[in-house]
This record gives structure tokens, sequence and C-alpha cells, in this order.
């Protein structure tokens, strides 16, 4: 019998607990069986992970094999736990060999396309956040490296492909960090900060209008952004990656399950200080 684990992290509420994926292959009549309480995606995550080995060119191991998500009390839901259950796959068959890790732990994220490819998954901001408390690396797909360096800046590995991740696990070909895109609204290495001007925005007139009344009564501003092709909605939660406050409310939309609609407090200068004081500052243009 071949036992081999690999780690996680499941969402609870604001809470992102580690989660063990273990898999043990035993002789005995073909059966696949996943414990732990999972949810029905991650049921389904049976026939994903049999053709993404198969068509990455590994071999889909014959006899029984027992998944574990623990802590077993703990309720799982999500396409995340695709990656780590195949990984744990080829480790117990003895088709992937981890290199000795004598660094840092690392957690496994990803939903397995039938080809192999890795999609991405909700929630990572949380898993990130908490994987950076404790030290952890993240290996995530490329469509959440963004969304996971803005609370592990330093710690984020991103792959598109079930190979790459088996060649960096392997050591063969290890992913590098990914890269943190720079704020494009202040440029503090040279010690200047880039002032928003009112000027610069096209349209969005009644927008505008709260701002000027919020910046002249020194009042505080809450705006409903709807998620979409904007760019400047795009802007604004790109300079808001490093407020402590955005990442609270990221958090709260992700558990709320409201992907199409987030409440970010505008702060037009500097997205680190509160809207109150940030709107003094403010720069109304014509």
């Amino acid at each position: 019998m071949a036992v081999a684990r690999v780690a996680c992290r499941a969402q609870l509420g604001l809470q992102a607990p580690l989660v063990q994926v273990e898999v043990s292959l035993a002789s005995g009549l073909p059966a696949f069986c996943i414990v732990g309480l999972p949810a029905t995606v991650i049921k389904e995550s049976k026939e994903r992970v049999r053709a993404a080995l198969t068509n990455s060119g590994f071999t889909f191991p014959a006899g029984r094999i027992t998944v574990s998500l623990a802590p077993a009390e703990l309720p799982k839901e999500g396409g995340r736990f695709d990656l780590p259950i195949a990984l744990a796959i080829l480790l117990a068959s003895g088709q992937l060999r981890g290199r000795a890790q004598g660094e840092r732990p690392q957690e496994y994220y990803g939903e397995l396309g039938l080809t192999g490819e890795l999609k991405p998954v909700r929630g990572l901001l949380l898993a990130a956040a908490h994987a950076r408390r404790q030290g952890h690396e993240l290996v995530v797909p490329c469509g959440n490296a963004l969304e996971a360096c803005a609370a592990a800046p330093r710690q984020v590995r991103a792959a598109g492909h079930l190979l790459e991740v088996c060649a960096h696990l392997s050591g063969a070909s290890p992913l590098p960090p990914h890269s943190t895109p720079e704020h494009v609204a202040t440029d503090r290495d040279a010690g200047t900060l880039t002032r928003l001007d009112l000027a610069d925005v096209r349209g969005q007139w009644l927008a505008k209008r709260a701002l000027v009344i919020a910046a002249a009564g020194a009042h505080s501003l809450l705006r409903l952004y709807p998620i979409g092709p904007n760019p400047v909605v795009k802007h604004d939660l790109a300079l808001a990656s490093g407020n402590g406050d955005f990442l609270t409310t990221h958090h709260v939309r992700h558990c709320a399950n409201r992907e199409s609609v987030l409440v970010v407090m505008l702060d037009t200068v500097r997205y680190t200080v509160m809207p109150s004081r940030a709107m003094s500052d403010f720069r109304a243009g014509s």
C-alpha cells in the first residue's frame, strides 16, 4: 500500500483551513473513492483527474484508490482540489518523485481540464493570505496568479498545465516566482506621487459629481463597481491591491458569492489612507 499527501486549503467563511489531500493505492477491484465531506463538484473530479492524467501521458493506477480530504469534519467544495488529487495519485503510484523540500512548504490549487490544462478557481485570495501567514508557497493556475499575488506577492508560482507542475514538483524545471505588477498611480521609488485628475475621466458625469460633492464636504464615499470590461474599474482594482481594507472586502465578496459586484472604498490619491482624508487632497478638474 502506497500513501502520498499534498497540501491545499478549503474555504470556510473568512477562514481558509489547511487540508491534507491523502491518496492511498491498494490492490483489489478497481474503485475510486473520495471521503472527507466532499461536495458534488469534488466527487465529479474523479473523471476530470482520470482524463487529465491519461491525456498527459501518465498511467492511471489500477486497483482501489482512496482519497481522503483531512480534516474529515470540514466541508470542502470547488474544483481547487483537482490538482492536489492528481499530484497525490502520481506520487503514490511512483510516477512522480517529489524533491526534498528543505525550504518552505507548498500548497497546490487548480481545476483540471480533460487535457491537463489548469483552470482558475474561486477564492484564492483568501487562501493566499492564510498561506502567507504560515510561510507557505502557492502553486496556482495562471488565471489566479494576479489575485494570489495581491495577498502573497513573493510566494506565488503560476502554471498553465499539469505537466508544468509535475516538472516543478520533481525539480526538473522549477516554476519561477510570479512577478507582481507595479502600481501605476504611484512612483514610490522616485519619491513622487502621481495625482489623479477628474479631467482625465471621460463621461461618468454622475460619479464625477458625487466625487466633487464628497470632496467639498469632506465626506466619505462608497461606490458599487460592477465587474466588467470597464478599464477605470480595472485600474482602481489594480491600485487598491495593496490596501488591507480592500483585501478584507474582497474576502467577504467571495464568501457571499457576489462575483459581479465589488464594494470599494474610494481613495483617489493614496490607496493606503482613509477615503475621508484622501478626498481633501483630491484635485477636481473641469
